[in-house]
């Protein structure tokens, strides 16, 4: 599986506070960013799956209400984590 339990501890110690740490924005954009990655790259070899359109486009939006949320609250960790991500805006 592409998501497994290491990775996922990775992912939340580099952009969290800690490697439990699965509720901060900052780590829960970062690990649909790689989602959304991952999925990209399947949607090039099979593009015909519609099911994974759409999750795309579901994760794409919750990821974007989390840009928006964190944008309002606090602007710093906002730029933070899109240069950390190279996400465009």
């Amino acid at each position: 599986m592409y998501l497994d339990s290491e990775k996922k501890k990775e992912i939340f110690e580099t952009y969290g506070t800690s490697n439990s740490d699965t509720g901060s924005t900052e780590a829960q954009i970062a690990l649909f960013s790689y989602r959304i990655s991952h999925l990209t790259e399947h949607m090039k070899l099979n593009k015909k799956d519609y099911s994974t359109e759409r999750a795309i486009t579901k994760l794409v939006g919750k990821r974007r209400s989390l840009l928006d949320y964190l944008k309002r609250k606090d602007i710093e960790r906002y730029r933070k984590i899109v240069k950390a991500l190279k996400l465009r805006r």
